[in-house]
């Protein structure tokens, strides 16, 4: 029941909103009854990971001179007029900021990559770059500390990886005991693993070695990984601390970081962690950030991190929906939920129609497939402890749990936001969800509602309604339990 072209329905089954939880400073992510959020406070360890960390005295260190600049600008776009710049910008929905932006170029031959790296675009059979390529490579390859908003699917993994590359072929060999050059931190081990291919891929012709270092394996192949030495590490923050503090790998010889996905990173309440490993890394480093939105705290991070930044946008900073999807929302109580569930799957099966079903734990992706199978339907379970491969060929799209927000560009907010989404989808706007909107400040959500408490409402789970246990796959390999008040949200 899963599937990759969705063109036809994507129907979604919400848990009443009033009754998720809140973050709770003084112990983690609490619990909660009731429902399937599986609840249960998240005193984690993430909360103490980094406590075994030196502090690094900057101001009185030698700091060797690296270089960072690399880029040429090509003849051919320099000869464009103002005006031709503005016009493919505008084509290509590049808004930019910031001091001296570089000019985006319209063709890989433009970039002036060396010839290892376009052995492997032209391997790749892309036409042509995307949007954020067309303007993060220039920017990246500058050597400016960088800010690129863009959603997931626009080509931002090679917009850093391959300047990384250029970048570390220009220092020093790695010397035995060396860390890596070239940090990405990511929120997932899913993430992580992508963006290792993605490095393989288009490093194998320069022999630049990776890793990925990330929670939920076993820690003996990554330790043997950083000892070897690779350049690029690619690492979940709750790993990579782990990592550090056993003294399996250090960051003296970063120069180029990337946080990608800043603002899911800053939602999984990585932030702490994320700004004890930027501590160890030399302050004159090359920072980029990527993020799908642009809220106040991942500013506030860009802003901490990064040096005389500039930044682009891609595509519009308001939320909406994709036009060629039709959103139908279903509200409803968790006891409907499964009947409900049966009911689209009967309507959807009539189109001879595969799906796929987003639930908020393993435990409850285990729970439903279970019950699906009883009940004659071919489900299966897929997530992080699952070992299998399925071919993606979807039609439709469930989500049986509300994800505590909106996943649509991943920016999470309560039902004014997602009424507005549907509107501007031109869908229908289900009367249970106006009304529920009109509640007003019932356990509003943190991030888009006064901060990043993730303030107020009652009980709840993981995302609202659990029963007991629970937490969430934080990427360090736990998933927390514990005691009270409010959800993961």
């Amino acid at each position: 029941m899963v599937g990759t072209s969705i063109d036809c329905i994507v129907r979604t089954l919400l848990n009443q909103l009033q009754s998720y939880g809140g973050y709770n400073h003084s112990g983690g992510y609490g619990g909660g009854g009731g429902g399937w959020g599986h609840g249960g406070g998240h005193d984690d360890r993430m909360s103490h990971l980094g406590g075994g960390l030196r502090n690094v005295d900057w101001t009185n260190t030698k700091l060797e001179h690296f270089e960072k600049n690399f880029y040429i600008e090509d003849k051919r776009v320099s000869a464009r007029s103002d005006r031709e710049i503005e016009e493919f910008r505008r084509s290509r929905e590049i808004k930019v900021q910031g001091r001296d932006v570089p000019r985006p170029v319209t063709s890989f031959d433009e970039v002036g990559f060396p010839e290892y790296l376009m052995t492997s675009i032209r391997a790749q059979g892309f036409d042509a770059p995307t949007s954020i390529q067309c303007q993060a490579w220039p920017m990246a390859l500058s050597g400016r500390d960088l800010v690129a908003i863009a959603q997931t699917g626009s080509g931002k993994t090679i917009s850093f990886a391959l300047p990384a590359m250029l970048h570390i072929n220009a220092q020093p060999l790695l010397a035995p005991g060396d860390g890596p050059i070239a940090l990405v931190l990511a929120p997932t081990r899913e993430l992580a693993v992508q963006i290792q291919q993605e490095c393989t891929k288009f490093g194998s012709n320069s022999r630049i070695r990776n890793t990925a270092i990330y929670g939920g394996a076993p820690k003996g192949p990554q330790i043997r990984d950083l000892q070897r030495g690779v350049e690029i590490v690619i690492a979940t923050p709750g790993r990579l601390i782990d990592m550090l503090e056993t003294q399996k790998t250090n960051l003296r010889r970063v120069t180029y970081l990337v946080m990608d996905e800043a603002d899911r990173m800053l939602d999984m309440g990585f932030e702490p962690q994320i700004r004890k490993i930027v501590s160890q890394i030399r302050p004159d480093r090359q920072t980029l950030m990527f993020s799908a939105t642009w809220p106040k705290d991942v500013q506030k991070l860009a802003n901490d991190f990064l040096k005389d930044m500039i930044q682009v946008n891609i595509g519009s900073m308001e939320l909406t929906a994709n036009h060629n999807i039709q959103q139908i929302v279903d509200v409803c109580s968790d006891f409907e939920k499964r009947n409900k569930l049966i009911k689209h799957l009967d309507q959807i099966s009539a189109e001879n129609a595969k799906v796929l079903i987003f639930v908020a734990t393993k435990r409850v992706a285990d729970d439903i497939t279970k019950y699906l199978r009883q009940d004659g339907w071919p489900a299966l379970a897929i997530h992080g402890d699952k070992e299998q491969y399925v071919h993606i060929s979807l039609n439709s799209s469930i989500a049986y749990q509300y994800a505590g927000g909106n996943e649509i560009g991943r920016r999470i907010s309560w039902t004014w936001e997602l009424i507005g989404i549907l509107r501007e989808a031109k869908a229908v706007v289900p009367p249970q969800l106006e009304e529920m909107a009109s509640y007003g400040g019932s356990g509003g959500r943190g991030r888009y509602g006064g901060g990043r408490g993730r303030g107020g409402g009652g009980g709840g789970g993981r995302y609202g309604g659990g029963h007991g246990g629970g937490g969430y796959d934080n990427g360090y390999g736990g998933r927390g339990g514990g005691g009270g008040g409010g959800g993961r949200w």
